[in-house]
């Protein structure tokens, strides 16, 4: 625990579990005010309420869904109106939903397209205005932007490609104002998403450190992003994944 984050308000999207919810502890117990936003997940994110409000934490959890673009801007609204700003904002929300070519369902790409990619634009544009000199933005994006790795995630590779090349876009846009956008991109890791052990297995011997992830592993590179010491990264993707691209 420090308090790097003292005095900031943070904004997380889809923080009620796995790496999202690692996200708002990390920023919490960091000094930070910290909203976050999920979908269906309540019970997880009263229960994520509950832990760090025994700890002292300052915590509001808000229902979005981040495909409805009305229900998102309202938690950039609600988080402002709570605390004044927003410091910091995490796009972390995202789903994946697999399949090859041949039968891809176009409501699911439709689907991955509004919440993996068009929900981080909607979110950025809703919060610029209250966000000011030193703030940042990280998104959550993938290995799989630049390396699929096994059939059937071409859609899901896509959606992280667009959002690591929005991220170099919108370092251009709002550098100007002294805002960082940054995105990281996580290998293999520990998380509802990604829970089947039989996959771990086989991803094992893919990765120089020879394990999976842990979602707080990923949460310790957000918190370094959203530090002071990060003043001067912006643009960046930045892979945490062991070494399985390496």
């Amino acid at each position: 625990m420090s308090n790097t984050l003292s005095g900031k308000v943070a904004l997380v999207t889809g923080g009620s579990r796995g790496i999202g919810a690692a996200i708002v502890r990390r920023l919490a117990n960091d000094g930070a005010t910290v909203a976050f936003t999920y979908a269906a997940s309540e019970e997880r994110a009263q229960t994520l309420i509950a832990e760090l409000g025994e700890m002292g934490k300052s915590v509001l959890a808000i229902k979005a869904d981040s495909a409805d673009v009305e229900a998102l801007q309202a938690a950039v609204k609600r988080t402002v109106e709570e605390f004044g700003r927003i410091d910091v904002l995490v796009n972390n929300a995202g789903i994946l939903i697999t399949g090859v070519v041949d039968d891809y369902d176009l409501s699911n790409f439709d689907r991955m397209i509004a919440v993996n990619v068009r929900a981080v634009f909607v979110a950025i544009q809703a919060a610029v205005p209250y966000m000011g000199q030193g703030a940042r933005i990280i998104n959550t994006g993938s290995v799989t932007a630049d390396r699929s790795g096994f059939a059937g995630a071409s859609v899901y590779s896509m959606t992280k490609a667009a959002v690591a090349a929005m991220t170099r876009g919108l370092a251009r846009d709002l550098g100007a104002r002294g805002i960082t956008v940054n995105v990281i991109q996580p290998g293999p890791t520990e998380t509802d998403m990604n829970a089947n052990q039989a996959v771990h297995d086989m991803l094992r011997p893919l990765i120089a450190l020879g394990r999976i992830g842990k979602d707080d592993e990923v949460a310790s590179l957000v918190a370094y992003l959203a530090s002071a010491e990060a003043s001067f990264i912006t643009g960046s993707a930045i892979n945490i994944d062991g070494g399985y691209l390496a």
